[in-house]
């Protein structure tokens, strides 16, 4: 298990080894599989971008496409999910793969921000995973929800391999320094979590 987690977050080893396929497939489980919350999501994309600018080897334009049908096909199926399984999730027992708190963040978070959750939550790790689900317990109506599917995916995968890519065209040798513009995205990524934690905080004092 270690070793998995340790290979996961070698972004520059696990994109030019996986290439593609590997790549697509991640960003499919961490927005469409309750268990693929632990996945590497906004820093990968951003690490992948990085890499596209540097090895000729991916093309960013392909690279964003298949994301982008990974990312909506994923949020489709954590849809389904919801949709066919209902109200049973929130009753289903905790485990190292799933947590019944998840969903009740991402509930907490779709009852703020109605529908808007699709694209909002594409930019909020954990929620990322749930809100399709939560959505489908919640009987969106689905021609609502792929609207809203689509423009998040299309908008994350591009703003965050985008951002990559013209990091690495501008910067020289910027791969060098990947861990730490890594970092930074995982910091980044993670205050809007540290943020709606703080205001829990603030409304149960």
């Amino acid at each position: 298990m270690t070793e998995l987690f340790s290979t996961l977050y070698q972004f520059d080893e696990l994109i030019r080894v996986g290439g593609y396929v590997v790549i697509t497939a991640i960003v499919f489980a961490e927005t469409g599989l309750l268990i693929g919350f632990f996945l590497p999501g906004d820093s990968l994309l951003v690490a992948a971008g990085l890499v596209a600018a540097t090895d000729a080897t991916l093309n960013i334009w392909a690279l964003a496409g298949l994301l982008s049908l990974a990312a909506i096909a994923g949020d489709s199926t954590g849809y389904a999910i919801g949709y066919h399984l209902g109200p049973r999730i929130f009753i289903r027992d905790d485990s190292r793969w799933f947590h019944k708190d998840h969903l009740r963040r991402t509930q907490r978070f779709y009852e703020q921000y109605g529908a808007k959750t699709i694209v909002l939550a594409r930019f909020v790790p954990i929620v990322r995973t749930f809100a399709p689900t939560v959505a489908g317990v919640g009987r969106m109506r689905y021609r609502t929800f792929l609207t809203y599917n689509v423009l998040g995916g299309i908008g994350w995968v591009l703003s965050m391999t985008l951002s990559g890519y013209f990091l690495g065209r501008v910067i020289p040798d910027i791969d060098r320094y990947l861990h730490w513009v890594i970092g930074t995205v995982i910091v980044v990524s993670v205050l809007p979590l540290v943020r709606e934690w703080w205001l829990a905080r603030r409304r149960s004092s």
